[in-house]
């Protein structure tokens, strides 16, 4: 059992897997097209996610999407930080920040969010600084191989597995140099980041492999291309998939779903502790 330590003195419990639902504050968010991204818009999503049985709610306000451009600090900053605070002035529900940037992790921490959720896995400048200044927020910390600009031109592995397990052992060595503890880090193998169709399918298969690592894993592959391309399938035509692949996660030890479809998702998941643990109602 897995139980992470949060801000104000809070414990998130993961004996039984967790559903984080996401929030973009983008205009070009490769799911919604910025359907929620305005402040207002997006908070009310975000308490509607909860609602349908999120326990965490994942702002983020630059599109990692294969191609995606970068968006200046201040403007990301203008997208998450009034967002955050919409949310913490309604519900003390456990808040992720997802960016790569140090000063968003900082402004967000201080506005109520609780956990760092990086892409890059704090690779960028300061980022290890500033999560090793807040001990009490735990990162998750994703693979991805090159850079969403470019990391779905003809990804390469020697061995796929292999060398994400040999990333996170690296990233998880920085962090602990960093005076970052294990305790407060989540691995997320990344999928779509850098990965073919055939990588990801392998990476489904072979989910409960990052489970060696003994800490928390996070699975996020809700409405993603790889099931597009399979099944020849439009972003929202892919809720099927997408619930078939949190289950083949959730099965294989993933303590965090991170996807769009909350409701959807919290359904198969009750479906599936009920068969596992019977029926409590």
């Amino acid at each position: 059992m897995f139980q992470l330590s949060l801000p104000r003195g809070r414990v998130l419990d993961l004996s039984n897997p967790q559903i984080m639902g996401i929030v973009n504050t983008t205009p070009d968010s490769f799911s919604d097209g910025g359907k929620n991204y305005k402040n207002d818009s997006a908070v009310m999503n975000a308490l509607s996610l909860l609602d349908e049985g999120a326990t965490i709610l994942d702002i983020g306000g630059e599109s990692t999407r294969p191609g995606a451009s970068d968006v200046a600090l201040n403007e990301e900053l203008d997208r998450v930080i009034p967002v955050i605070k919409g949310i913490r002035a309604h519900s003390d529900c456990v808040i992720s920040i997802d960016t790569s940037k140090a000063e968003v992790m900082r402004q967000a921490i201080l506005a109520g969010a609780d956990i760092i959720n990086d892409v890059r896995a704090l690779r960028e400048d300061g980022c290890l600084n500033v999560a090793a200044e807040f001990a009490n927020v735990p990162i998750c910390l994703m693979h991805m191989q090159g850079q969403p600009r470019t990391m779905q031109h003809d990804p390469q592995y020697d061995n796929l597995i292999n060398d994400i397990k040999r990333f996170f052992d690296e990233r998880i060595e920085a962090c602990e140099q960093a005076g970052i503890s294990r305790s407060r880090l989540i691995i997320d193998p990344g999928f779509g980041f850098g990965k073919s169709l055939q990588h990801n399918f392998e990476l489904l298969g072979q989910f409960n492999q990052f489970t060696d690592f003994n800490m928390p894993v996070l699975a996020g592959l809700s409405r993603k291309s790889m099931f597009g391309m399979l099944l020849n399938r439009d972003t929202n035509e892919r809720l099927p998939a997408s619930l078939a692949g949190a289950l083949l996660c959730a099965q294989q030890g993933a303590h965090i779903l991170r996807v769009h479809d909350v409701r959807e998702t919290n359904d198969v998941l009750q479906v599936w502790s009920a068969a596992n643990h019977g029926v409590t109602k």
